[in-house]
């Protein structure tokens, strides 16, 4: 199946674009030996720290404060204590080392994307905090190509029917690419949209989700590399 020329594209940012989790997982690790827990095991300190992500989202949304008040809150959980000045500049440059990264572009991005956009109209949709955001579109280089770029608090159903609406996007012709079957995948199938799956190694744990079915009507496609999209579109 290979779909005429004339589609919009959704196009996902992190992990889709460009590496965005290997660097959050590397702090992480810093983090979990810099606690060095004396009775609970890395994985029970992870598990911790994903409690607390949760938790921070619901309240801060996602980027690199969330993040950080995050770590900040898991070491005051399990070491029972507020952490000192001292303590939180040491975690703090954990997260401070993500944003220092420069940006690794996916392989077949930098090829693939000029000649999508060359045959179909692409749309950036990502989600996290607007500056940061913006901030590695404008450094990848990659931000000619897009006619717009959605930001957005959460991926639902909903803020897909509405960057649709917004964009004129008709179901029939509108795929969302993405690695994230909860933020991604589901709810674009959800809200009435075509979708392609693009398997990445490291997707974060808290956007891991079985994969929905596509409804009747609906596509969704599975690739394991980006360069794979030009077979489809």
């Amino acid at each position: 199946m290979k779909a005429t020329a004339g589609q919009t594209l959704l196009i996902d940012a992190d992990d889709t674009l460009w590496e965005n989790n290997i660097y959050f997982e590397r702090a992480i690790a810093a983090f979990i030996g810099f606690l060095d827990h004396a009775t609970h095991a890395p994985a029970e300190v992870r598990e911790v720290l994903n409690q607390t992500e949760r938790a921070s989202i619901a309240v801060m949304g996602y980027g690199l404060a969330s993040f950080t008040h995050s770590l900040i809150g898991c070491y005051e959980r399990l070491s029972g204590a507020a952490a000192t000045e001292p303590v939180a500049q040491k975690i703090r440059s954990f997260a401070q080392s993500i944003a220092d990264q420069e940006i690794e572009l996916m392989p077949g991005v930098a090829e693939l994307l000029p000649e999508l956009a060359s045959r179909h109209r692409l749309i950036l949709m990502t989600k996290g905090a607007t500056a940061e955001q913006a901030g590695k579109l404008d450094r990848s280089g990659l931000a000619p190509y897009f006619s717009a770029v959605e930001i957005v608090a959460e991926k639902d159903p909903q803020a897909y029917r509405a960057v649709a609406a917004r964009h004129a996007c008709q179901s029939s012709s509108t795929w969302m690419i993405g690695n994230s079957p909860r933020s991604d995948i589901n709810p674009a199938l959800a809200a009435g949209l075509h979708a392609v799956f693009l398997v990445h190694r490291d997707t974060w744990v808290l956007e891991h989700a079985e994969l929905s079915a596509p409804p009747a009507g609906q596509h969704l496609v599975e690739i394991d590399h980006f360069a794979r999209l030009a077979e489809y579109f």
